[in-house]
């Protein structure tokens, strides 16, 4: 890689800052919403921010690769990728809850090394590359010390999908032992786990627009994004957050339920 990581990273930030802002153009108002094939909805919004995203990557890396949710593949043989969810939590934006996120994850070779997760209606922006840490609006973050499930706080988005995808028995052996559960879900429920005010959060469905940043941002945060089977893999379909001192406990659970 021609660029440093440093450089990367700042661009990838200045990037992703500029298409999540563009998203509060349309938060809170009367934006038409359509479905995909698969039955999620997409708006103005989704498509016009990841539109400004590639732009910028494309004028800033002309042979840089691209995988985004709302436009498919560019240069899919690419040394370095940009993987590109303009709006994760599309649910939460069009209803006005300011949980949703755009994520930027970076990958060289296919190995993750810088993830961003910004929710640009709370102008909260995570960051990481590999080596570096992670870090809260510029602010150093690490997951929260908690080493109990009868302590900790469980995470996930929507309780039918948990079902659907297999996880539901394991889902509700970790309701049961884990002190509180909340549907503050999404990427930002893994942000949440990130900077130390979760604990736990359960994806059964994720692709791998949603999951790029992850692995980077618990990683250096850490903690851990991981499968059912303790494996770090932005490309499994769904993924596992927590830190390093409930993930054996929740791995027991996950295997055993």
């Amino acid at each position: 890689m021609n660029l440093s990581k440093e450089e990367l990273l700042e661009q990838a930030l200045r990037f992703t800052r500029k298409a999540g802002e563009h998203t509060l153009k349309y938060f809170r108002k009367r934006v038409d919403v359509e479905w995909k094939g698969d039955d999620s909805p997409v708006t103005r919004a989704d498509r016009e921010a990841e539109e400004l995203l590639r732009r910028l990557i494309m004028e800033a890396y002309p042979d840089h690769g691209i995988i985004g949710e709302e436009f498919g593949v560019y240069q899919p043989d690419a040394h370095v990728q940009w993987i590109l969810d303009p709006v994760d939590g599309t649910l939460s934006f069009i209803h006005g809850i300011p949980l949703y996120t755009t994520l930027v994850g970076i990958l060289v070779d296919g190995d993750p090394i810088i993830g961003l997760v910004y929710a640009p209606a709370m102008d909260e922006m995570v960051d990481a590359a590999v080596g570096m840490g992670t870090r809260l609006n510029g602010s150093s973050v690490t997951v929260r010390r908690c080493d109990s499930l009868g302590r900790a706080t469980l995470l996930t988005t929507d309780i039918r999908n948990v079902e659907k995808y297999g996880f539901g028995p394991a889902h509700d052996a970790l309701v049961e032992s884990c002190y509180v559960h909340r549907t503050w879900g999404d990427a930002y429920g893994h942000m949440m786990v990130a900077t130390g005010r979760a604990d736990i959060m359960l994806d059964p469905i994720l692709n791998i627009w949603d999951a790029a940043p992850l692995s980077t941002v618990l990683r250096e945060a850490g903690g851990i994004f991981m499968t059912r089977d303790g494996v770090e893999d932005i490309r499994a379909g769904h993924g596992i957050s927590t830190g390093l001192g409930l993930k054996d406990q929740v791995l027991n659970i996950l295997k055993t339920s």
